[in-house]
Protein backbone atom coordinates (compact mmCIF):
# COMPACT_ATOMS: atom_id res chain seq x y z
CA UNK A 1 0.00 0.00 0.00
CA UNK A 2 1.44 3.35 -0.98
CA UNK A 3 1.17 6.47 1.13
CA UNK A 4 -0.10 9.78 -0.21
CA UNK A 5 2.76 12.23 -0.75
CA UNK A 6 2.36 15.87 -1.72
CA UNK A 7 4.42 17.59 -4.38
CA UNK A 8 6.47 20.50 -3.08
CA UNK A 9 9.06 23.13 -3.81
CA UNK A 10 11.88 22.76 -1.30
CA UNK A 11 13.75 26.02 -0.70
CA UNK A 12 17.50 25.84 -1.33
CA UNK A 13 19.49 28.39 0.67
CA UNK A 14 16.71 30.73 1.78
CA UNK A 15 13.02 31.25 1.23
CA UNK A 16 10.06 29.17 2.38
CA UNK A 17 9.21 25.62 1.33
CA UNK A 18 5.97 25.47 -0.67
CA UNK A 19 3.83 22.37 -0.28
CA UNK A 20 0.97 21.96 -2.73
CA UNK A 21 -2.41 21.48 -1.06
CA UNK A 22 -3.50 19.13 -3.87
CA UNK A 23 -1.08 17.43 -6.22
CA UNK A 24 -0.91 18.67 -9.80
CA UNK A 25 -2.65 16.60 -12.47
CA UNK A 26 0.28 17.11 -14.86
CA UNK A 27 3.74 18.61 -15.14
CA UNK A 28 4.46 20.11 -18.57
CA UNK A 29 8.17 20.05 -19.47
CA UNK A 30 9.67 22.01 -22.37
CA UNK A 31 13.15 22.78 -23.63
CA UNK A 32 14.59 24.29 -26.77
CA UNK A 33 17.98 24.46 -28.44
CA UNK A 34 19.65 27.74 -29.29
CA UNK A 35 20.80 28.03 -32.88
CA UNK A 36 23.69 30.24 -33.92
CA UNK A 37 23.02 32.52 -36.84
CA UNK A 38 24.76 31.36 -40.00
CA UNK A 39 24.73 34.81 -41.57
CA UNK A 40 22.50 33.78 -44.46
CA UNK A 41 24.67 30.87 -45.64
CA UNK A 42 22.73 28.26 -47.63
CA UNK A 43 23.24 24.65 -48.66
CA UNK A 44 23.33 23.60 -52.32
CA UNK A 45 19.59 22.85 -51.98
CA UNK A 46 18.91 26.41 -50.75
CA UNK A 47 18.20 25.46 -47.11
CA UNK A 48 19.75 27.58 -44.35
CA UNK A 49 22.94 26.14 -42.87
CA UNK A 50 22.38 25.36 -39.20
CA UNK A 51 24.96 25.87 -36.51
CA UNK A 52 23.92 24.52 -33.13
CA UNK A 53 24.46 26.62 -30.04
CA UNK A 54 23.54 25.38 -26.59
CA UNK A 55 20.43 23.93 -24.95
CA UNK A 56 18.16 26.32 -23.08
CA UNK A 57 17.16 25.38 -19.52
CA UNK A 58 14.13 23.16 -18.96
CA UNK A 59 10.88 24.92 -18.19
CA UNK A 60 8.04 23.29 -16.26
CA UNK A 61 4.47 24.59 -16.37
CA UNK A 62 2.29 23.64 -13.43
CA UNK A 63 -1.24 24.93 -13.81
CA UNK A 64 -4.51 24.64 -11.97
CA UNK A 65 -3.09 24.20 -8.47
CA UNK A 66 -6.01 24.57 -6.08
CA UNK A 67 -5.78 26.00 -2.56
CA UNK A 68 -8.91 26.04 -0.41
CA UNK A 69 -9.48 27.37 3.11
CA UNK A 70 -13.30 27.48 3.05
CA UNK A 71 -13.73 25.06 5.96
CA UNK A 72 -11.41 27.02 8.26
CA UNK A 73 -12.42 30.47 6.99
CA UNK A 74 -8.75 31.53 6.76
CA UNK A 75 -7.59 33.99 4.11
CA UNK A 76 -6.19 31.79 1.31
CA UNK A 77 -3.76 34.55 0.27
CA UNK A 78 -2.17 34.73 3.71
CA UNK A 79 -2.07 30.94 4.19
CA UNK A 80 -0.93 29.73 0.73
CA UNK A 81 -0.63 32.31 -2.06
CA UNK A 82 1.79 34.58 -0.19
CA UNK A 83 4.54 31.91 -0.41
CA UNK A 84 4.20 31.94 -4.21
CA UNK A 85 4.23 35.76 -4.24
CA UNK A 86 7.49 35.73 -2.24
CA UNK A 87 8.91 33.20 -4.73
CA UNK A 88 8.83 35.81 -7.52
CA UNK A 89 10.57 38.49 -5.44
CA UNK A 90 14.30 38.96 -4.88
CA UNK A 91 15.52 37.74 -1.51
CA UNK A 92 16.63 40.52 0.86
CA UNK A 93 20.24 39.39 1.14
CA UNK A 94 20.78 38.35 -2.51
CA UNK A 95 20.17 39.70 -5.96
CA UNK A 96 18.05 36.75 -7.04
CA UNK A 97 14.75 35.05 -6.27
CA UNK A 98 14.63 31.95 -4.04
CA UNK A 99 15.87 28.69 -5.57
CA UNK A 100 13.81 25.51 -5.16
CA UNK A 101 13.97 21.80 -5.79
CA UNK A 102 10.73 20.48 -7.31
CA UNK A 103 10.04 17.13 -5.69
CA UNK A 104 7.19 14.69 -5.48
CA UNK A 105 7.80 11.74 -3.22
CA UNK A 106 11.28 10.36 -3.95
CA UNK A 107 11.39 11.93 -7.42
CA UNK A 108 13.50 15.08 -7.80
CA UNK A 109 12.44 16.79 -10.99
CA UNK A 110 14.21 20.12 -11.22
CA UNK A 111 16.38 22.65 -9.39
CA UNK A 112 14.63 25.85 -10.38
CA UNK A 113 13.25 29.28 -9.65
CA UNK A 114 9.67 30.48 -10.14
CA UNK A 115 9.85 32.45 -13.37
CA UNK A 116 6.20 33.42 -13.50
CA UNK A 117 3.13 33.29 -11.30
CA UNK A 118 -0.52 33.93 -11.94
CA UNK A 119 -3.38 33.24 -9.58
CA UNK A 120 -7.13 33.72 -9.41
CA UNK A 121 -9.28 34.09 -6.32
CA UNK A 122 -12.34 31.97 -7.02
CA UNK A 123 -14.37 31.82 -3.78
CA UNK A 124 -15.08 34.34 -1.04
CA UNK A 125 -16.84 34.40 2.31
CA UNK A 126 -19.73 36.83 2.85
CA UNK A 127 -17.30 39.38 4.34
CA UNK A 128 -15.07 39.26 1.22
CA UNK A 129 -12.35 37.01 2.65
CA UNK A 130 -10.85 34.97 -0.23
CA UNK A 131 -11.00 31.25 0.60
CA UNK A 132 -10.14 29.54 -2.70
CA UNK A 133 -7.43 30.24 -5.25
CA UNK A 134 -6.07 28.59 -8.37
CA UNK A 135 -2.38 29.08 -9.07
CA UNK A 136 -0.35 28.67 -12.27
CA UNK A 137 3.44 28.75 -12.17
CA UNK A 138 6.30 28.39 -14.60
CA UNK A 139 9.51 26.98 -13.17
CA UNK A 140 12.84 27.42 -14.93
CA UNK A 141 15.81 25.12 -14.42
CA UNK A 142 18.91 26.54 -12.82
CA UNK A 143 22.34 25.00 -12.35
CA UNK A 144 24.28 24.79 -9.14
CA UNK A 145 24.01 27.73 -6.77
CA UNK A 146 26.84 28.19 -4.26
CA UNK A 147 27.55 24.54 -3.56
CA UNK A 148 24.08 23.11 -4.26
CA UNK A 149 24.01 19.63 -5.80
CA UNK A 150 22.82 18.91 -9.32
CA UNK A 151 19.33 17.46 -9.68
CA UNK A 152 19.72 15.50 -12.93
CA UNK A 153 17.55 15.49 -16.03
CA UNK A 154 13.82 16.18 -15.65
CA UNK A 155 11.75 13.07 -16.13
CA UNK A 156 14.85 10.94 -15.54
CA UNK A 157 15.90 12.63 -12.30
CA UNK A 158 17.26 10.97 -9.23
CA UNK A 159 14.83 8.74 -7.40
CA UNK A 160 16.49 9.29 -4.05
CA UNK A 161 16.80 12.49 -2.09
CA UNK A 162 18.83 13.41 0.94
CA UNK A 163 16.79 15.21 3.58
Amino acid sequence: MSTFVKAKLIAQGGGNNIEFMFNPTELGFSRSLRLNSSGGARTDEGLPKVSFGSPEPYSVNVSGLVFDTYETGENVIDKYVENFRQAVEFMDSQERPPIYLLTWGKQEYLRCFVESLSYKLTMFLADGTPVRATVDITLTEIGEVSGAASSGTPGRGSTTRST
